[in-house]
């Protein structure tokens, strides 16, 4: 099945259709083409979801193991036989209510516009909690076919699945696949091609089901019309749990009032006789039910624990857990600072070797030796040499050591373990995960502060995240710092920034008191990342990175360059001088490569380098002819410090308002200011 293209629809997207939007961008056929039959993929985190959709389309979807990577929907196309099929990645999910952000966007996906069918995948290491999930896309009515993954896993485990037994169960086709290497994908394809709505699903008990279709009735009398064009089943369902949304739409269509008057009757007579809601008695009918159908389908005999799990044990205990977390990042940054720094040596001795030399007889015998080819110079080699040079052996290093950690699973571990710390900080331990996902990009990350339930803790978790270096200034700033002035302060920047974001936490904690709930968080095991996967994600990344950054940095090294060549730098780099010279002890030209990066963040070190090497040639320290040691480290910590960028600006201003995102943007500025300038008299003393 040949790639097709891949589409990407933001949450915000979806969730306009909530509102019965026509033209929002989840009309998946008219928004895409046409296509012949379109599938969504559903399920749990972490269950092989994107991974399937990776092997279907082709396209590259996050598929680390974490909670809550996947927040939009992505689309692709693939070929089957004769038939062009489009794939929707639905957000990973444990539930369809609207609880989450993630259960919105699953859910409004699935009835706004229906897709043909329903791909449910669920992991065969872990049936019985999977299977609600199924249950409620069974009772949406929805044509599914049920993908049992990881069937390997399970094997290992003792753990066997009789698909047989389970399709008898659930009404659905089911069928066994391994996502990662394409084990059932084209059994499983064949089959949604071929699925329709299941006319004998499980049931409920009894009461539960007497009550349905006492409903059920009642809306095909009643209804010319309902809803998301659900089944009457489907409605009365939902009306039962008492789906708010669902409610207030069937309240608006007429004769509805009587629809959801008979509702909340059948729910007051069934509480009556079990002593709880129905909206919460229903929902524990179908964890039973879950149970039950795994219990029949699946068999486990004694099994050899595997490494992964001893493994994943002794990561999460303190005392093993933590110095292994520590030996760990050691290794990783040691393994960054000097791979990264060898490749930059000898990217920069090729670009000034070969290529290099003909930009400038170019440039020379188009333009002479005039002021614009100076100026295209800045651009056109130094400008591109310096992105390639930081990029190549820093960005592309750091986001190949981000892939391999998301896919083992340790970032859950790792999680795991600083719940504790969070709480010191005043933060649900749900925000861990937000700060390791700053350390991809902090953009997202702040976007994913919704999932905090106060002000104060969203607010928090913001700040502390605009401190958290994202992949890029991880590996620009700290990587470059260790380049041309020695490992020892790139390791020193990422300590003072650690300590930095632990003291700005304890203090918003105490000046903005309040209480963190404790951390509820599934726990992934181990796994072998794959190779072809790992390589996919981290190039997909890089040449988002590129594709990015070399038209800033082009641009903005031409803008540098002109203002250089005609003076006026010194102009602009003057009101700079009091702060830059004086307090931090730096050319007052580093303040305003500052300013420029405020475009994106790695560019601050590029654009220096840019400058270096227009004024002093190339070589790898080519920074160190205008620059001491001292004053490299200061300007690298003073970068990692301050507001990112102008995107993680423009979100804070969206999640939490113009007010707050200037105070965050103005007290990292002066916290920026004030600890480099400590630091340079600290290290004038040494």
């Amino acid at each position: 099945m040949p790639p097709r293209t891949l589409h990407h629809i933001h949450p915000d997207a979806a969730n306009a259709c909530a509102t019965g939007c026509p033209s929002c961008g989840h009309h998946h056929r008219h928004r895409h083409g046409h296509t012949d039959l379109t599938i969504a993929l559903a399920g749990n985190p972490n269950v092989g979801k994107s991974s399937l959709f990776n092997r279907l389309t082709g396209a590259n979807a996050e598929t680390a193991n974490y909670p809550g990577k996947t927040v939009a929907l992505n689309f692709g196309e693939s070929k089957f036989g004769d038939k062009r099929i489009g794939v929707i990645d639905l957000p990973g999910t444990y539930a369809l209510g609207a609880q989450s952000e993630d259960q919105q966007v699953a859910r409004q996906a699935v009835l706004e516009n229906p897709p043909d069918a329903i791909v449910a995948i669920a992991d065969a290491t872990n049936l019985e909690r999977n299977l609600y999930l199924i249950l409620q896309y069974l009772d949406l009515g929805l044509p599914l076919v049920l993908a049992v993954n990881l069937v390997d896993e399970a094997a290992r485990a003792g753990i066997t699945i009789d698909a047989a037994c389970l399709a008898r169960a659930l009404g659905v086709p089911v069928v066994p696949t391994i996502a990662t290497r394409g084990n059932g994908v084209h059994e499983l394809m064949d089959a949604a091609a071929r699925v329709r709505v299941p006319t004998n699903g499980p049931a409920y008990d009894i009461e539960i089901e007497t009550a349905i279709d006492a409903l059920a009735r009642t809306i095909r009398t009643t209804l010319s019309e309902t809803p998301y064009r659900l089944t009457p089943r489907a409605l009365a369902i939902l009306l039962l749990e008492q789906d708010a949304e669902l409610t207030r739409a069937v309240e608006r269509l007429p004769r509805g009032a009587d629809v959801v008057t008979h509702a909340r009757a059948l729910s007051a007579a069934i509480e009556a006789r079990v002593g709880e809601p129905l909206s919460l008695h229903l929902p524990r009918a179908r964890h039973a039910l879950a149970q039950i159908i795994a219990r029949d389908a699946q068999s486990q005999c004694d099994a050899r624990e595997p490494l992964s799990a001893k493994l994943w044990r002794w990561s999460i205990q303190p005392l093993t857990g933590i110095p292994t977390l520590l030996a760990l990042l050691i290794a990783l940054f040691a393994f960054l600072f000097w791979v990264g720094g060898a490749l930059a040596e000898a990217f920069a001795e090729f670009w000034g070797a070969f290529v290099s030399p003909p930009i400038q007889m170019i440039v020379g015998a188009i333009l002479g030796e005039s002021i614009v080819a100076k100026i295209a110079l800045w651009g056109f080699d130094a400008g591109i040499a310096a992105a390639l040079e930081i990029g190549i052996p820093y960005v592309l290093t750091f986001y190949a050591l981000l892939a391999l950690l998301e896919d083992s699973g340790y970032m859950n571990s790792i999680a795991f373990l600083l719940d504790a710390l969070m709480k010191r900080l005043g933060l649900h331990g749900r925000a861990v995960i937000l700060l390791l996902a700053g350390a991809g990009c902090n953009v997202p990350a702040i976007m994913g502060t919704r999932v905090l339930t106060t002000r104060r803790e969203r607010i928090i978790a913001s700040t502390l995240i605009v401190l958290t270096p994202c992949s890029a200034r991880t590996a620009v700033i700290a990587g470059g710092a260790a380049l041309f002035a020695g490992w020892q302060y790139g390791a020193a920047i990422l300590l003072i920034t650690l300590a930095v974001i632990i003291l700005v936490g304890v203090g918003l904690a105490r000046l903005m008191p309040g209480r963190s709930d404790d951390l509820v968080m599934e726990m992934f095991p181990f796994r072998v990342p794959t190779l072809n996967v790992v390589a996919r994600k981290t190039w997909f990344r890089f040449r988002e990175f590129i594709l990015t950054a070399l038209p800033i940095v082009l641009i903005g090294s031409l803008v540098m360059g002109a203002l250089y060549e005609t003076g006026v730098i010194w102009i602009f780099s003057a009101p700079l001088a009091p702060i830059v010279e004086g307090w931090l002890g730096l050319p007052a030209v580093a303040g305003l490569t500052l300013i420029f990066a405020t475009l994106r963040k790695e560019l601050a070190l590029q654009f220096l380098l840019t400058l270096a090497l227009v004024q002093y040639g190339s070589g790898a320290d080519n920074v160190l002819a205008f620059m001491t040691p001292h004053q490299i480290f200061v300007y690298a910590l003073v970068n990692t410090l301050y507001i990112p960028c102008l995107a993680t600006f423009a979100v804070l201003q969206k999640e939490l308002g113009a007010r707050a995102a200037v105070g965050i943007a103005g007290f990292t500025i002066a916290l920026a200011v004030v600890v480099g300038g400590i630091a340079r008299y600290v290290l004038t003393m040494l």
